[in-house]
């Protein structure tokens, strides 16, 4: 547990480290100006005329690291943080600028893979694995009127394609290490003049550590993940394209109250897939997306005392996207979905179905200046229509390096199937949860832009809240509302051609409709890395995660406040050629003792070797 004193040294210190590099200077390569992103407007968009905030992690960023699970990754970043129960497997939170899973959409190459038949609609961050994935974006802010229901905090768009070298690669990963942990991944790619496809095959395992804190017995925990994306065009005016995924999880847990050890254990499986093609009519000035996709998922949960229980969700979707370009200035994108949503367990057999159609409109007058302006109306089987909207802008002045963006918007969530129609909890009379969010920054770039940073201020109030009666524990329409306020500033600098730094600071204060401190939710986060390339053939890389002031408790309970703590981790990495590596990591370096859910456990120090190589046939 960090003492007052070192807890005001490291913001002191994180502080110097985000504001105070604008005085160094040394020679290196220029960051990418022209980085495009698609989650923002749902086509591909310049990174710097974005009004909102979109963070990217590249496919080389999960290869310096070789951690096992997306979260780990997402973990990093500003105004995000993970909150798992135990080890790999088990139930993980992701909390999106102090608002929680159910608020954040999670797409795998345009599927929505967040589970149906849970309390609340939110992705399994415990199964999903990273090396089947090239590359995350992460875009924060109300985005319902792009996304529709759930997307109050932002959205989280993972993808396995993109940047494919043209020819067949193959490529092979394996690792081993503490606590008996293996991983292996195969991944087999193709690049072509009329397209592009790739599949993985990824298998981990470990026999992890005690769930419960108080615990002694080993949880283990398997995972077989497999995906493919491919993308074909037929002509010049024509493509079609196709993706899936495939995950099978198993994991030992414990459970009572408080959690202790026990045999009790579950698993989780998930297909999911989705089709479609895209066309172009009127000499290239009008694209079309069109596309269905299904997730189907198995939950199976064995308590224990030896009770199972069964958890089946199914979700269809139908997608039309269209962007029609006006002039050189105006683009109008718009688009409609529909889908449906069923959850069957030995008490519920229920469905809901909703629709929406949305229109969006970029505008930029000139190079520095990007504006957008959307609306949305939704449809729901259960309570009816909805409108939301949101606005962007972002503004550089070339000269001095400077990017001002903002966005505002409402948003929205459908309350779930189990909200709804759970027995003794369910209501049916429940309607949407709604937001107005709004965020303002400023991106600086230093150094002939080998330094660039930024310090962005967002709030988010979230009305109509769901909540529970607390004497019949009902699902209720609570007064009052959730409130989060934060500051996020964050620096990314190549300080030299061998070295690369970053680092970002995360302030966050979040209540709850009664005026409690929301839980698990540190106030000051702070990340920090560095990769360092010593010699030729060498990279050394690090990261340290600090958490501050973080407290727990129950929703309507007392708090207890949970130990700060320095999570350390690093990596020395050899490659006798520019196809083959060789690796050491090292996971909570200084064997931190420490708690993100009160009761449950966190991994110890472990060190894993792995290996790595790419081969053309």
């Amino acid at each position: 547990m960090l003492s007052n004193r070192h807890r005001t040294s490291f913001l002191f210190s994180a502080s110097a480290l985000i504001l105070g590099f604008s005085t160094l200077t040394t020679q290196a390569e220029d960051f990418e100006l022209d980085t495009l992103v698609i989650t923002p407007s749902r086509t591909p968009t310049e990174a710097s005329k974005v009004g909102s905030t979109v963070q990217v992690i590249e496919r080389e960023e999960i290869e310096e690291q070789s951690l096992p699970l997306v979260q780990d990754y997402l973990n990093q970043l500003p105004g995000l943080n993970l909150s798992p129960n135990g080890g790999p497997g088990n139930t993980t939170t992701l909390i999106m600028r102090g608002l929680r899973g159910q608020y954040v959409k999670t797409l795998f190459e345009g599927i929505d893979i967040s589970e149906v038949t849970g309390p609340t609609v939110q992705a399994a961050y415990g199964h999903l694995l990273a090396d089947n994935i090239g590359r995350i974006e992460v875009l924060k802010g109300s985005q319902s009127t792009l996304y529709g229901s759930d997307a109050i905090a932002g959205v989280v768009n993972l993808t396995t394609l993109g940047g494919i070298p043209q020819g067949i690669e193959h490529s092979v990963h394996v690792e081993g290490g503490s606590r008996k942990t293996g991983f292996g991944n195969y991944s087999l790619t193709g690049g072509f003049d009329q397209g592009e496809f790739g599949i993985s095959l990824s298998g981990f395992t470990t026999d992890g550590f005690s769930m419960a804190s108080s615990g002694v017995e080993d949880d283990g925990y398997t995972n077989l993940t497999g995906t493919f994306s491919g993308r074909y065009e037929t002509s010049g005016d024509l493509a079609v394209f196709a993706s899936g995924l495939l995950l099978n999880g198993s994991t030992e847990t414990d459970d009572g109250f408080p959690v202790a050890d026990s045999p009790a254990n579950g698993t989780f499986r998930q297909a999911a897939g989705r089709v479609g093609a895209e066309f172009s009519l009127f000499d290239g000035q009008l694209n079309n997306t069109l596309s269905v996709q299904m997730s189907d998922t198995a939950r199976e949960s064995t308590s224990g005392s030896g009770s199972t229980s069964t958890f089946d969700g199914l979700r269809y979707k139908l997608d039309y996207l269209g962007s029609l370009e006006i002039s050189p200035e105006l683009t109008i994108n718009f688009g409609a979905d529909w889908e449906r949503q069923t959850a069957v367990t030995a008490s519920v057999d229920k469905s809901v179905s909703m629709g929406g159609g949305w229109i969006d409109a970029i505008y930029s007058p000139f190079d520095a200046l990007a504006l957008t302006a959307g609306v949305r109306h939704d449809e729901h089987s259960t309570f009816g229509g909805h409108t939301s909207w949101r606005a962007t802008g972002s503004y550089e002045f070339a000269s001095t390096g400077t990017r001002f963006h903002s966005s505002v918007g409402t948003g929205y969530r459908a309350p779930s199937l189990y909200e709804l129609y759970a027995p003794f909890y369910g209501n049916t009379e429940l309607k949407p949860e709604t937001s107005l969010g709004f965020d303002i920054g400023v991106e600086q770039r230093f150094l002939d832009n080998r330094l660039v940073t930024d310090v962005t201020f967002f709030m988010i109030d979230v009305e109509d809240y769901i909540g529970y009666h607390p004497v019949t524990y009902q699902n209720i329409q609570t007064n009052g509302e959730v409130k989060t306020r934060g500051v996020e500033a964050s620096f990314a600098y190549a300080a030299t051609d061998w070295l690369d730094l970053r680092g970002a600071y995360t302030y966050t204060k979040a209540t709850q409709t009664d005026g409690l401190r929301e839980v698990r939710i540190p106030k000051h986060d702070i990340a920090l890395g560095a990769t360092l390339r010593p010699a030729d053939r060498w990279e050394i890389s690090a990261t340290a995660k600090i958490a501050l002031d973080t407290v727990d408790g129950y929703v309507d309970g007392p708090r207890s406040n949970l130990d700060d703590y320095i999570l350390l981790n690093a990596r020395v990495a050899y490659k006798p050629n520019e196809n083959t590596e060789l690796y050491l990591r090292g996971e909570n370096l200084l064997d931190q003792k420490y708690e993100v859910v009160q009761g449950y456990n966190t991994p110890g120090f472990g060190v894993f070797a792995g290996f790595r190589a790419k081969f053309a046939p």
